[in-house]
This record gives C-alpha cells, sequence and structure tokens, in this order.
C-alpha cells in the first residue's frame, strides 16, 4: 500500500509520543491548526490536488443548494452532466489495483457482474461555518482520554483535524456533523444469494446533543447522541424498538441501550449493542457496531493509522440516493445495481484495527478508509476469526446539501463467504431524511419506549 510519506512521519511522531504516556494528548499547536484554512481543508484535508490531477483542489465543496431545490424534495444530483470516465470490471481489475480494496477486489473476483463507475472527482463535502469555527478551536484544545476511549475539550466540531493516530481518525467519524436533530424512513433488504429480498422499514431519530450551540463535552452529561429505531413492517418484526444513548467517553460510561420487544411487551437492556451482536432484522449479515459504518466501543481492538492512499470510493452518490431509482431497481444478486452507483477517486485515510489479545469479537481485523474531506467511513474490509477476508462493507455518500453535511445514503455490508449482503437507508420511495425535525432529550428515556412499539 502506498502512503503519503509526510502524513506517515505524522503518524510515526505520534505513536512515539503514544508509547511514552500510553495516548496522545491530540491538542496540536496554534501555529498548526492555522493550517486549516489554508493548506487544509476547514476539516483538515488537504486542500491541494494530487500530482497527478485526477483528484483536484477543495474550493468549499457545495456551498449553495442547485436552483429549484425545495427542503423536503430529493436531491437534484449536481453532477448530472458528468459522465464516467472509465469502468472497472473483472476484465481490467489488475490495471486499478492500486486504488483498490481488497474486499473490492474479492467482489470482482466472487461476482462476474460487479462493476466500478468511475466519474470525474467532486470534493463535494462541505460542513456550515460554525462546524469549521469549531473545528478550528477543538484542534487546539480537543484531547483523548481513557486510553482512547473518550474526548474532553470539545465542542460542536470535527474533534481532531490534524490526527495523529487512529482513535483520533474514528473519533472524528463519530463526531463528524450530521445535523442536530434528524427523522428518517427507510428500508433495508438483506437479499438471498438469488436476489430474493424482503423489505424491512424503518424509522429511526436521532438528537446529537454534542452539536447543539453552546454546548461542550463537559456539560451534556457525557451523552454524545440520543438514537432511536423503531420497526414498522413487515408485520412478524413491527413494533421492535431500539433506543441507545452515546456516550462521549465509554470508560466512565458505556453506551446505553435498551429494546422494547412487542411479544413480550416489556423493555429490558441492551448492554451488547456496542459490540458484535447482530443489528436489527440483519439476518447476521451485520453486527451492531457497523451501524453508520463504524460506531461501537474501541476498546477490544488496538488501533493502527496507516496513513493516506488514494482510493476509488462511491461517492456523490445521487444517482442511488434518488426518488426515482426504484428499491427494486437497485437491489441485483450479490450486489446492488452497478447502473446506479458512482465511483471517484479520492484522498482516504487508513486506519487498521486488530483484535487485541484475549478479547472476543467475530472480527479478528477490520481495515477502515475515512473519507479527508468529511471524516464519513467510505469503506471496510472485514477479517474473519482466521484471518481470512470475510466481509466488504461501502457507504455511497452524497452531500445533503440543505444542511450541509456529507453523509451516507446507503450501507451495504456483502458476506463474500455466503454470497449475500445487507443493504440500508433505502429511502427512494419514503421520504428524505429530515434534518428540521424537532425533538428533546426527554423523548428518548426507556421509561417511554414502551409507548412507542406496536403492542
Amino acid at each position: 500500500m502506498k502512503i503519503n510519506r509526510k502524513h506517515a512521519l505524522a503518524i510515526a511522531a505520534g505513536a512515539v509520543l503514544a508509547a511514552g504516556t500510553g495516548m496522545v494528548q491530540a491538542a496540536v499547536s496554534a501555529e498548526e491548526a492555522a493550517k486549516l484554512g489554508r493548506e487544509l481543508t476547514p476539516v483538515g484535508g488537504e486542500k491541494a490536488g494530487n500530482a497527478a490531477g485526477t483528484i483536484p483542489a477543495w474550493d468549499g465543496g457545495i456551498t449553495r443548494p442547485p436552483a429549484g431545490f425545495r427542503v423536503g424534495q430529493f436531491h437534484t444530483d449536481p453532477f448530472a452532466a458528468d459522465k464516467p470516465l472509465y469502468s472497472v470490471s473483472r476484465a481490467n481489475v489488475q490495471q486499478y489495483a492500486n486504488v483498490l480494496t481488497p474486499g473490492q477486489k474479492a467482489m470482482f473476483a466472487k461476482y462476474p457482474t460487479f462493476r466500478m463507475d468511475v466519474y470525474p472527482t467532486r470534493r463535494s463535502a462541505s460542513f456550515p461555518q460554525r462546524t469549521y469555527d469549531f473545528t478550528k478551536r477543538n484542534a487546539t484544545q480537543c484531547q483523548l482520554v481513557s486510553n482512547g476511549e473518550g474526548v474532553q475539550n470539545c465542542a460542536e466540531g470535527i474533534p481532531f483535524p490534524i490526527p495523529k493516530n487512529a482513535y483520533e481518525v474514528i473519533w472524528n467519524h463519530k463526531l463528524k456533523y450530521k445535523g442536530l436533530s434528524v427523522i428518517s424512513y427507510s428500508n433495508q433488504a438483506a437479499p438471498t444469494a438469488s436476489g430474493n429480498f424482503t423489505l424491512t422499514k424503518v424509522r429511526e431519530e436521532l438528537l446529537g446533543l454534542y452539536y447543539k450551540p453552546g454546548n461542550t463535552s463537559e456539560n451534556i452529561n457525557n451523552i454524545l447522541l440520543y438514537f432511536k429505531q423503531e420497526v414498522l413492517g413487515p408485520a412478524r418484526l413491527a413494533g421492535q424498538v431500539l433506543l441507545v444513548h452515546e456516550t462521549l467517553n465509554a470508560a466512565a460510561a458505556p453506551r446505553q441501550a435498551w429494546v422494547y420487544n412487542p411479544g413480550q411487551r416489556r423493555v429490558r437492556r441492551a448492554p451488547n449493542v456496542a459490540y458484535d451482536n447482530p443489528g436489527t432484522a440483519s439476518d447476521g449479515l451485520r453486527t451492531n457496531d457497523m451501524t453508520d459504518m463504524f460506531n461501537g466501543a474501541m476498546d477490544r481492538f488496538d488501533w493502527e493509522l496507516v496513513g493516506k492512499k488514494e482510493m476509488l470510493v462511491p461517492y456523490n452518490a445521487y444517482k442511488a440516493h434518488s426518488d426515482k431509482t426504484k428499491v427494486a431497481d437497485l437491489i441485483r444478486p450479490g450486489h446492488l445495481n452497478p447502473d446506479h452507483m458512482r465511483y471517484e477517486l479520492h484522498r482516504v485515510w487508513v486506519v487498521e484495527a486488530k483484535l487485541k489479545e484475549g478479547m472476543r469479537h467475530i472480527n479478528s481485523r477490520r481495515t477502515f478508509y475515512v473519507d479527508e474531506d468529511s471524516w464519513q467511513i467510505m469503506l471496510i474490509d472485514h477479517y474473519d476469526g482466521q484471518g481470512n477476508l470475510w466481509r466488504y462493507s461501502d457507504a455511497p455518500s452524497v452531500n445533503y446539501y440543505e444542511v450541509p453535511t456529507f453523509w451516507s445514503t446507503l450501507e451495504t455490508h456483502h458476506d463474500l463467504k455466503s454470497g449475500r449482503y445487507i443493504t440500508m437507508l433505502l429511502d427512494n420511495e419514503d421520504k428524505v431524511r429530515d434534518f428540521g425535525y424537532q425533538s428533546t432529550p426527554a423523548n428518548y428515556s426507556p421509561q417511554n419506549l414502551r409507548t412507542s412499539g406496536v403492542r
């Protein structure tokens, strides 16, 4: 894997410090933070393009919605006129091996119909000015605590825009701005190897206390966000509700979770939601810590920041996101329909997570590929207990430019052994995510959970 040398040197320096202290105190100098908005984007990506000219300079991302767009409608594709530069298929995959992950290469090997249409790179990611302002503040103040399991002295923005270790990169993903209060209606499907599927419809709410103006990591009682998921269909699953209180310091207080089962009509604690128990209605194709690509506890793995690499990632996926694209046309045996997918060349941070000696998890290793412009995890390669490649995940993403925020519009997790996959966040035939949803912490108490479910 070819790694950018200057980032490797910074990582090495961070590793030396970590060895001496047990954990890097991440705050950088004011001189280094001054690079944000100059050599670096306001959230820490390299502003310049690459030497080959295949990645352009970041010019602010999408700063305003396309003409005619109205909040509440599905997002107009700002790049609809773009044509593919080339396509990667089984026939020519070796030509592009240096910009593909092992998981992507395995997809080509397993499925002759798998294809990646590669479009011009559009560095569309952007966030509100307030996020940029607090990101710059965080750069000199935010710190890791509890061996990377928590953060302190952070507020609102990206905590570590100039990361020195893997924990900081993953926390950037976990704390990136997703809007203050969001509600969505979507479907997930877990097709059989032949392509047959049943849709599971879910309603999800998120309230991010970390993003509320005026809040800091010290005054929100260790609660990063509230998350509630209700299964609406099919009938055999309807009424199941999951409630999560996500924390900023898992060592001080781990994630709290509760589930309501309508058959039992009772609310019970769900202490393992942070790790590798199966996700809701997933047919065992994903674990709970794969929600939002990764949002679980980090304590069972050793984390290593490998560096930066140019990779083909599913970016500006407006066609897959469109209400003109039907779910039945997206879902195909083995993988989503390549006709609706868009890949681009982007720089990503590469993070390796290896299971600690004596710890248990279904994965012995995972490799994360994190977009430098948004801190969205774009791709993951998952390895089984014997160290063999097992699963491949990707997150086709768009700029929700009415906010703005860059976030996954789909998540797809492929089991390379069974030939099955699960795809989530299919809202094409429902409502688009509502970032104007009004909610309060009182809505997320376990006492109120039973009233959410169908009895």
